[in-house]
């Protein structure tokens, strides 16, 4: 099978071999062009399966390619990357017929996340590179999605319950739990996956400029509004808009959202016109919401709004059987990477990564093994891991514990860390993630050896 053809379109050289590498490493050919001359001559000579390319560029610009793309190759999918402030030509870029965009910075993941995306609703699945070894992450692989776990499998159930509807849902969870894979889950695996997914991040845009992105404006609405815009609203309509930090909206935008909801409805900045629009609303946060509904920070009316489905993204913590998948599918990702082969792992690495608290998540455990595969030399062991993981807080478990009851095992976990905070039980519990009344329970059930 011929390998699929990427034209990478970008001023910057940089960018350029950043983006090669990246594409090269997860086997697709790539060809690169640096100005939309260059560009446009390559779609004449060349077999082209997905063009990507930047907005802001000297001469023609990405949006010219993009209209000329879609006039002349219209089979051609579009993914664009922009920067902001230039979200708004990315917009209008969808509008124009791009499937997608990124916005920058993005990491290696969210590009093989968003082009996978769109060879295999452009091309099917057995259109995409094939790996040359199948890990047991891949055999469990939901669009970007990787666990076989409980809360995994609770998790893609209720994706699959909401992804043919356009209800309202609010994803929360801590950073780095994967509300955006979430997000593009529920419209790609869908019956509306060929519209529009629109992802705005509203803790990115400053305050005083989300409103006018997210609704758009007309030609002197306010300074500096030179031009009649649409925002991110209108360029989804009839897909997917993707809210995350939702909590970090002005009261102004949480006014407008709510109309939003309630009538399908939106007006520029500075217009009395009235679009109709027809979207789905998926927000996300990691902020307590309700906690800021009670200190008037965030609207009761609008919460409830957007808690028509609510979805919980489980902490790592909570799923520790996907831990080891995990680590072989970001081994996989980073030896492709970095053109290595993909190192072993000693078992007490692996134990360490199991018990580690991981605070930061799936985004922290990328991070951990993409510095593991770095510094080791073919195979991984407990030195590799980063120096907190040998701290007195973050020790494994003994190597039997595997062969203990689950209730000893906690047991010991719950002792360890009462003594590591010398008997603070509302630490304790804090750390453990759990309420005090739980707690006691846990140790009434330990026994009478169990410290109090």
């Amino acid at each position: 099978m011929k390998k699929l053809s990427i034209l990478i379109v970008d001023d910057s050289y940089d960018m350029l071999e950043v983006l090669r590498r990246q594409l090269n490493a997860l086997r697709y050919a790539t060809f690169q062009a640096s100005t939309v001359s260059d560009a446009m001559d390559m779609l004449k000579n060349a077999r082209i399966d997905l063009l990507i390319t930047d907005m802001r560029m000297p001469g023609l610009d990405g949006m010219h390619l993009v209209k000329y793309t879609k006039a002349h190759f219209p089979d051609i999918p579009i993914l664009v990357i922009t920067g902001f402030p230039s979200v708004s030509g990315a917009v209008e870029a969808v509008k124009s017929g791009a499937m997608d965009y990124l916005s920058k910075p993005f990491t290696a993941r969210e590009l093989e996340a968003a082009v996978e995306q769109i060879l295999r609703q452009r091309y099917g699945k057995a259109a995409l590179p094939g790996k040359k070894e199948e890990t047991q992450a891949e055999a469990v692989h939901y669009h970007g999605i990787i666990g076989e776990s409980a809360a995994m499998q609770e998790l893609i159930d209720l994706i699959e319950r909401v992804k043919d509807t356009k209800v309202t849902t609010l994803i929360q969870g801590e950073s780095g739990t994967g509300k955006e894979l979430v997000a593009r889950a529920i419209h790609y695996s869908g019956k509306y996956h060929n519209a529009p997914f629109v992802p705005v991040n509203c803790g990115a845009i400053p305050e005083d400029l989300l409103e006018s992105e997210l609704f758009g404006f007309v030609k002197g609405a306010f300074t500096g509004a030179q031009e009649t815009r649409s925002g991110f609203f209108q360029a989804a309509d009839g897909g997917t808009i993707f809210l995350d930090e939702i909590g970090n909206a002005s009261p102004a935008v949480q006014t407008r959202l709510l109309r939003v909801i309630q009538e399908k409805e939106v007006k520029k900045i500075g217009s009395n016109e009235v679009q109709k629009v027809d979207l789905r609303i998926v927000a996300a946060t990691n902020s307590d919401l309700q906690a800021q509904v009670k200190q008037g920070r965030f609207r009761e009316d609008l919460f409830y709004r957007l808690n028509v489905i609510g979805i919980q993204t489980p902490p790592l913590r909570d799923r520790r059987e996907d831990i080891p998948m995990l680590t072989h599918h970001f081994l996989d990702k980073f030896a492709q990477e970095f053109s290595r082969p993909r190192p072993a792992i000693a078992p007490e690495a692996m134990q360490a990564l199991k018990t580690h608290a991981w605070p930061g998540n799936i985004r922290e455990l990328e991070n951990v093994v993409q510095r593991a595969l770095i510094m080791s030399d073919g195979r991984i062991g407990l030195q590799h891991l980063p120096g907190y993981f040998h701290s007195p807080s973050s020790e494994a478990l003994p190597d039997d514990a595997a062969l203990l009851p689950l209730q000893e095992v906690e047991r010991r976990h719950i002792e360890k860390v009462l003594q590591a905070v010398e008997g603070n039980k509302t630490a304790a519990a804090r750390i453990l993630g759990i309420n005090r009344k739980t707690l006691r329970r846990k140790l009434q059930q330990s026994g009478p050896d169990e410290p109090e």
